[in-house]
């Protein structure tokens, strides 16, 4: 049996303006964004799942006092009896993507009451519901633990690097400080491709989405079919140990590197992607995670030109003359290593957590589809 959400609950909406939040705070204010602001005071004090109205649609469960953005929706139990509001919950984390369906407007899209309350929702008996609730916790459960442990070994290598050889730009341990073009011998430049929307399909020629880069790690599937496989250029080919690097992105984005442990055959960089070819003196793990490291990101940040509202550039010239630390070989391989040596656990466990993911999204399809 399904039942409209409207029929089930009561919504209402908040009433203040996103700038209403402190710092201080001591109750969360749940706005449009995925982390909830604080403020200072409270309206509400219920059991409710809330629900990001327009921008970046997104659903939240809570259950106590707190405050919200007048465009947040706030839905409780109409006191029927029939709803367990942790399994609306995760009904709504489900139907996230419907909703951004039916959102309208332009630049920032909304939603309207009617696209939550004209909402079908299956409706077993609670005693089933919370059954349901305990299973998808349970699994969702392992996949925080999962992404704990990769965020874990992020850290690791980081405060590793630090062990090692200090902090990269106040450079306490008084190593070498040299222009990049002292470790890069060259720098190929990526193509501009016509392409598709979507992903290729088996192992036709596509090129890489800035994506691909931007996060640290190297995600090759991450990437647009090109139109015309005649188009493939062995120059612009991805190949295991190239150093990538995003020569344009956001502000806060650009100038980021990844690594190219293994990679499939007939990827190529986009215009946006740099390939950075070390010199002997330089390992190319090293340097991928020096230029990632918080301690440096400003000075990476700061040879980027182009507005703060815009698109930042790095040119290759200025990215050659920026100073780095350059401690010797030995060490450089030793870090290296550690470093080859934690991803092989970070890939062991990501492949873990993405058969739980399957696990998660079938529970889903099977509880609510």
């Amino acid at each position: 049996m399904k039942a409209k959400i409207g029929d089930l609950t009561k919504i209402r909406t908040g009433k203040l303006d996103a700038n209403a939040s402190s710092e201080d705070g001591q109750y969360p204010f749940f706005t449009c964004s995925k982390e909830p602001l604080k403020i200072s005071s409270y309206s509400y004090d219920c059991e409710c799942v809330l629900v990001a109205g327009n921008g970046d649609l997104n659903v939240k469960y809570y259950n106590g006092k707190f405050d919200a953005y007048q465009r947040t929706y706030i839905i409780e139990d109409n006191d029927s009896g029939k709803l367990f509001m942790p399994y609306l919950y995760y009904f709504m984390e489900g139907y996230m993507e419907e909703l951004r369906k039916q959102a309208i407007g332009g630049v920032i899209k909304y939603i309207k009451l009617e696209n939550l309350t004209d909402a079908l929702i299956k409706l077993p008996s609670i005693d089933e519901q919370k059954a349901i609730v305990n299973v998808l916790e349970k699994v969702k459960n392992v996949l925080i633990t999962h992404d704990k442990e990769i965020c874990k070994l992020d850290e690791l290598m980081r405060a590793r690097f630090v062990e090692m050889f200090g902090d990269p730009t106040a450079n306490e341990k008084c190593w070498n400080k040299v222009p990049l073009s002292t470790c890069v011998e060259s720098i190929d430049n990526g193509k501009s491709f016509v392409c598709d929307s979507g992903a290729r399909q088996g192992t036709s020629p596509a090129v890489l989405k800035l994506s691909a880069a931007t996060y640290g790690d190297y995600r090759p599937e991450e990437n647009k079919a090109i139109l015309d496989e005649k188009q493939f250029v062995e120059e612009a080919a991805v190949h295991s140990g190239d150093l990538l690097f995003t020569r344009k992105n956001t502000p806060e984005l650009v100038g980021m590197c990844a690594y190219v442990y293994k990679t499939p055959a007939g990827l190529m960089m986009p215009d946006l992607i740099f390939r950075l070819n070390t010199t002997e003196r330089c390992n190319k793990i090293f340097l991928w995670k020096l230029i990632n490291h918080d301690l440096f990101r400003g000075c990476i940040q700061a040879i980027a030109t182009g507005s703060a509202k815009s698109m930042s550039n790095i040119s290759k010239e200025r990215l050659l003359k920026i100073k780095v630390i350059l401690p010797p070989n030995e060490l450089q391989e030793q870090f290296a290593a550690f470093v080859t040596q934690t991803d092989k656990l970070k890939v062991a466990i990501q492949k873990s957590l993405e058969k739980t993911q399957l696990l998660f999204d079938s529970l889903m399809q099977e509880y609510f589809g």
